[in-house]
C-alpha cells in the first residue's frame, strides 16, 4: 500500500475523531454535504480504514488482561496475526470478565481504561439482560451514526430549521452496582450522557418532550405526555420516531384509548389526574395554556377518521416520514403502522445492538421490506462467519470487503468497548455494496427459538408462520396484536404452543383453521418429518387475555428493560418461565 494513502487513511479516521470530539463540545451548523461526503471517502477505502481501525481499537486497549493474555500487545497490528491469537467467543464467554468489572474491578480488564458505565441488553431472548461495557468511544460512534443516517435522511426527505420530532424515548433508571459502577440499559447511557441532547440539537431533532418526561419513572405517563406534547407541537413536528415499530404502534393504539382525555387537557390548559409524577407535572404544566380552537381541531380530526387509518397524518400534517427499526422481530409490526402512517414513508432506523452501532440506513427511500444498511467502516473492525444453506457454519469469517452479494453470515465485532472477535448472533444477508463496503439485509437472529429434538426453528421461521395463520383470522376482521411461543415438553411426544393476543373474539372452527395454518407453516424438514411420523405432537394455539403482552413488558421492565429498548419475547424458555404465569 503506497504510503500517501496510507498517510490519508490516518488523517481520515483522525478528522473524523475530531470532528465529532468537537461536536460533543458545542452545537455546530449541521453540514449535510460534508457527512456525505466523509461517509463517501471512507466506503471507497473501507479496507483500509477497517485496518486502521483494529489497530487504533488494540493501541487504546493494549493493556487490556484480556488481550495480553492472548499474546496481544501495542505491537500486534496486523489483522491475521489477531485473529490468529483471539478467539472467537459469545457473550457467555466474556461474561466472567465483565462480572468483574461491575463489581469494581478497575484493573484493565477488557479495555485499557476502567468503563464509565455498564449497559444492559433487553433480556427478552434469554429472560435476563446481559452485560455489555459502555465507553465515551461508543456513545461517540452513536452520535456518528445518528448524524451520518440523518444526513442521508434529510436528503431524501428535508425537514425545516425549527423542525421538531416526536419521539418515543424512554431513560429508565440507572442503578450504581455493588463495585461502583453505573449500569442501565444501552438507551439509557445514551439518553443520559450529556452530550446527547448536543448531539440532537445539531442535527435537528429537538424533542417536543420536555426532559422530565424522558426521565420519568413511570413509563405509561411518559407515554401520555409524549402524545400531549406532540400535539402541543403538532405544526413543527417533522418526523416521528421510536426505537422499535412496536413502540410507535403501541404509542398510537394507547392515543386511541386516552385521546378524548388528552383534547379535554388542551381545551382547559389542565393536565390530567393521571400525572402523578410531580417533576413530569410540573414541566407539563408550563406548555399548557387553555387552547380550544387546537382541542377543536384534533377532535374533529380524529372524528373524521375511519378506523383510526393515517391518524399521524392527521395529527401531524407536516410531519414527512416515520422512523425506528421496522425489520427482524419488528416485521409483524409494519402493516398495523402503515395503518396508522397512511401515504407517510415508513424509514427504517439504522443497524446496530446493545453492544454496538454497525450500519446506516443510506438508502431511506426504500420500504421497510427491502431495507439495507451499510457498514460504516470506522466503528468497528467487522468480520463475517459464512453460513450454508441449512444455517450451519462454514469456514472461518471473512473481512468486511470480503463478502459475497447473496450470501448469508453471522456478524463478528471488534470494538473499542473491549469486545473482541464477538459473535452477536444475527444473521445478515449481503444485498451489494456502498462503494466498498457491504450493505447488509438483516435476516434474523441466529439462536433457534423452537427445537425439541431434529427440528431447528428461528424467530423468523415463527414470524412467517405466524403471518400464515393471520391472514385467516383477518377474514374474520380480526388482527393478532402479539404473539409468543413456547416448546411444551411435559406431554409426550413434546409439542410447540403459540400463545396470541388477538383484537376480537373469534369461534372455535375460525382458531382450529389458524391453528391447523400454523402448523403447516413450519416447513423445517426436521419438523415436517417429526410430526409424520408423530415424534411431535399437535401444535398447540392458545389465545391470551387482552392485555397479556403489556404485564409481559411490566415483567421486563422490572428486570431493569427500558420501554424504549422492549421487545416481546418471541419464545418463552425456561430461563424466563415467569412469563408463563
Amino acid at each position: 500500500m503506497p504510503i500517501c494513502k496510507s498517510v490519508r487513511i490516518c488523517r481520515l479516521l483522525l478528522n473524523l475523531r475530531i470532528w465529532y470530539g468537537l461536536m460533543l463540545e458545542k452545537v455546530e451548523t449541521f453540514d449535510m454535504n460534508r457527512v456525505i461526503d466523509e461517509f463517501e471517502e471512507m466506503t471507497r477505502n473501507a479496507e483500509e480504514v477497517q485496518k486502521q481501525t483494529l489497530k487504533e481499537i488494540i493501541q487504546k486497549n493494549k493493556s487490556a488482561i484480556y488481550l495480553r493474555n492472548f499474546g496481544i500487545n501495542g505491537n500486534t497490528t496486523d489483522a491475521e496475526a489477531f485473529k490468529a491469537l483471539v478467539p472467537l467467543v459469545t457473550d457467555l464467554d466474556l461474561e466472567p470478565y465483565i462480572k468483574r468489572m461491575v463489581d469494581g474491578d478497575t484493573s484493565p480488564i477488557l479495555t485499557g481504561h476502567p468503563v464509565p458505565a455498564i449497559s444492559l441488553s433487553s433480556g427478552t431472548s434469554q429472560g435476563r439482560p446481559k452485560f455489555v461495557p459502555f465507553t465515551d468511544e461508543l456513545m461517540e460512534n452513536t452520535l456518528q451514526l445518528f448524524r451520518t443516517a440523518f444526513a442521508f435522511r434529510n436528503r431524501e426527505f428535508p425537514i425545516d430549521d425549527n423542525g421538531r420530532a416526536l419521539q418515543f424515548i424512554f431513560s429508565s433508571k440507572q442503578y450504581v452496582s455493588t463495585g461502583g459502577v453505573p449500569v442501565g440499559t444501552a438507551t439509557t447511557n445514551v439518553y443520559r450522557n450529556p452530550n446527547f441532547k448536543t448531539g440532537m440539537k445539531s442535527i435537528q431533532s429537538l424533542c417536543c418532550s420536555p426532559d422530565e418526561v424522558i426521565f420519568s419513572p413511570d413509563v405509561h405517563q411518559a407515554l401520555y405526555c409524549h402524545l400531549l406534547s406532540g400535539i402541543l407541537f403538532r405544526d413543527q413536528v417533522q418526523y416521528v420516531f421510536a426505537s422499535f415499530a412496536h413502540g410507535i404502534v403501541h404509542a398510537f393504539r394507547t392515543f386511541e384509548q386516552v385521546w378524548e382525555e388528552i383534547i379535554t387537557d388542551i381545551e382547559d390548559g389542565v393536565l390530567s389526574s393521571r400525572i402523578t409524577v410531580p417533576s413530569v407535572r410540573t414541566a407539563m404544566s408550563k406548555l399548557l395554556t387553555p387552547n380550544p380552537e387546537l382541542a377543536d381541531t384534533i377532535r374533529t380530526k380524529c372524528m373524521n377518521l375511519s378506523n383510526w387509518y393515517g391518524l399521524i397524518p392527521a395529527l401531524f400534517p407536516n410531519a414527512k416520514y416515520v422512523y425506528g427499526i421496522m425489520t427482524g422481530s419488528m416485521e409483524p409490526y409494519v402493516k398495523k403502522l402503515r395503518h396508522y402512517a397512511g401515504d407517510l414513508p415508513l424509514v427504517s432506523h439504522d443497524y446496530g445492538s446493545s453492544e454496538g452501532w454497525i450500519a446506516a440506513n443510506v438508502n431511506p427511500s426504500l420500504p421497510p421490506e427491502e431495507a439495507t444498511f451499510a457498514v460504516i467502516p470506522n466503528l468497528g473492525y467487522f468480520e463475517f462467519l459464512p453460513l450454508s444453506e441449512t444455517g450451519e457454519e462454514e469456514h472461518k469469517p471473512i473481512g468486511l470487503t470480503d463478502v459475497k452479494i447473496g450470501q448469508e453470515y453471522e456478524v463478528v465485532i471488534t470494538n473499542y468497548a473491549g469486545l473482541y472477535r464477538y459473535r452477536l448472533g444475527d444473521v445478515v444477508k449481503i444485498n451489494g455494496f456502498y462503494n466498498k463496503t457491504p450493505l447488509l439485509k438483516f435476516i434474523c437472529r441466529r439462536n433457534l427459538i423452537l427445537s425439541i429434538n431434529i427440528d431447528k426453528n428461528t424467530e423468523r421461521d415463527l414470524q412467517l408462520s405466524v403471518e400464515s395463520a393471520a391472514k385467516r383470522l383477518s377474514e374474520e376482521k380480526i388482527e393478532v396484536i402479539e404473539f409468543s411461543s413456547h416448546v411444551d415438553v411435559s406431554t409426550d411426544p413434546g409439542h410447540y404452543v403459540i400463545f396470541w393476543e388477538i383484537s376480537g373474539e373469534a369461534n372455535e372452527d375460525v382458531l382450529q383453521d389458524c391453528c391447523n395454518y400454523l402448523d403447516r407453516g413450519f416447513i423445517d424438514a426436521g419438523y415436517m418429518s417429526s410430526r409424520k411420523c408423530k415424534t411431535i405432537g399437535a401444535l398447540e394455539l392458545r389465545v391470551v387475555e387482552k392485555g397479556t403482552f403489556r404485564k409481559v413488558q411490566e415483567h421486563f421492565l422490572g428486570l431493569g428493560s427500558s420501554a424504549g429498548q422492549f421487545k416481546v419475547p418471541r419464545c418463552v424458555k425456561p430461563s424466563n418461565a415467569k412469563t408463563r404465569t
